[in-house]
């Protein structure tokens, strides 16, 4: 008797049906404000089966809100190719083909487009049209722009409106490619980054200036391919490092500041101090070493800081809070600025970090309730402001999920608001709220 694999069950399990629903019941009251949709994406695999919890084919599950009602609930597969024709993202010869990809991880909005990311592939347009909503468009290549896979956490920068993300290369060179878009969603900019490998860089900063790249020891290791399992390992002679480019000057020299080893999946934000560049993260002392028997080890991130010091070339290292935790969030208005608050996910619980005190406030939702990342919704024009915590929490003993609303200036109060749906949302990765009015 073979067990199921943990990316499989529980609530990691896949559901099997796409759904529709209108006028979903309330605990609470909704935030009148709020008008536009939750979304949020991550793997579901079509056939229930996958090598990996990365693999999986993406969903997206959307509620919309508006006039204080939950008007909607729909959740739908991204129809790439991959889902759709079962085609292979590398084929015999070792080409890869962009526009195949599961588009799971993430799903965001640039110039009126909303894109379902992968980073291994180009984005997957959607429609939220009424009658349509989270309906697949097709793969999306900025007019043929685009000649890299697209990181599934680009930034929109709240000054400009341009969009700066990269492409990593899995096999061949560039391994590293940096773009930029416009606030008008024309990409502007596309230019190689030298790094001697290919490395599973999945997140990266920006500050009003800068962009920080992270090149860090988890490396693309091609035996790995042939056994369905994540084809990258912890590499103890690649060493880790922080680039740093100008934004004004996008074709120039990218500065290399050395770190401790270690990985980030994801970054909380970044800002410019003066002469130095500071940036949050959620460090893991390592990722994927694999033992002789194949085995790798499990470790848990723990928020940290980096003071890049621009006059002498060096980084001061900092741990925050040694309470492992993920997925973290902020009014993504002030990405690339300094903000006082930043929110992480942990267990049972969502936690609102006061990154200039350390206070740190929880709301635990209770040991058989699970919340996923929380995404913020803000109330008002003023970033940094008060504002909602939007994410879906599931309930092992009913089996079913809910769209929950915190406040995030009171984020251990009870929820304003608990939206009941009419099934599960398994656990997911990323998502956004995507206001009528933004």
């Amino acid at each position: 008797m073979t067990s199921t694999a943990p990316h499989l069950a529980g609530n990691y399990a896949p559901v099997t049906e796409e759904l529709t629903a209108h006028d979903l019941p309330v605990t609470g009251q909704i935030p009148a404000e709020l008008a536009g949709w939750y979304l949020r994406n991550g793997p579901n695999p079509q056939d229930a089966a996958s090598g990996h919890w990365f693999f999986g084919d993406g969903m997206i599950h959307g509620v919309r809100l508006e006039a204080g009602r939950a008007v909607a609930y729909r959740n739908r597969w991204v129809r790439t190719r991959q889902f759709t024709d079962n085609a292979r993202m590398r084929d015999e010869h070792g080409n890869f083909d962009l526009t195949v990809g599961s588009a799971n991880t993430h799903v965001v909005r640039h110039a009126g487009r909303t894109l379902a990311l992968v980073e291994s592939s180009y984005p997957y347009e959607l429609t939220l049209a009424a009658d349509r909503a989270l309906d697949t468009v097709g793969p999306y290549d900025f007019d043929g722009r685009l000649r890299t896979a697209m990181t599934a956490h680009p930034k929109t920068c709240p000054t400009t409106g341009e969009l700066h993300f990269f492409g990593y290369g899995i096999a061949d060179e560039p391994y590293l490619t940096y773009h930029r878009a416009d606030a008008d969603g024309n990409l502007a900019i596309s230019r190689a980054v030298d790094v001697p490998a290919s490395t599973m860089m999945h997140d990266f900063n920006l500050t009003r200036s800068h962009v920080v790249f992270m090149d860090l020891p988890v490396v693309f290791d091609e035996a790995l391919t042939a056994s369905g399992a994540m084809p990258y390992r912890w590499d103890d002679g690649y060493g880790a490092r922080l680039g740093v480019l100008r934004r004004d000057d996008p074709h120039g020299r990218v500065r290399w500041f050395p770190v401790d080893p270690c990985y980030v999946f994801h970054t909380l934000n970044a800002h410019d101090d003066g002469n130095h560049i500071i940036i949050h993260v959620m460090r893991y002392p390592e990722l994927w070493r694999r033992a002789e028997d194949g085995t790798t080890a499990r470790t848990e991130a723990t928020l940290w800081r980096w003071t890049i010091d621009l006059s002498t070339g060096t980084v001061y290292e900092e741990q925050l809070d040694d309470r492992p935790g993920e997925f973290p969030r902020l009014d993504d208005r002030l990405v690339g600025l300094p903000a006082r608050h930043g929110h992480t996910t942990s267990g049972h619980a969502l936690r609102r970090h006061d990154l200039r005190t350390g206070h740190v406030t929880a709301h635990d939702f209770g040991p058989s309730r699970t919340p996923g990342e929380a995404a913020f919704a803000p109330t008002d024009t003023v970033a940094g402001g008060a504002g909602w915590l939007l994410t879906y929490v599931h309930d092992a003993t009913t089996d079913r999920s809910d769209l929950v609303i915190l406040d995030a200036d009171n984020l251990a109060a009870a929820p304003v608001a608990a939206i009941h749906l009419p099934g599960r949302v398994p656990q997911g990765f990323h998502g956004n709220w995507l206001a009528d009015n933004p």
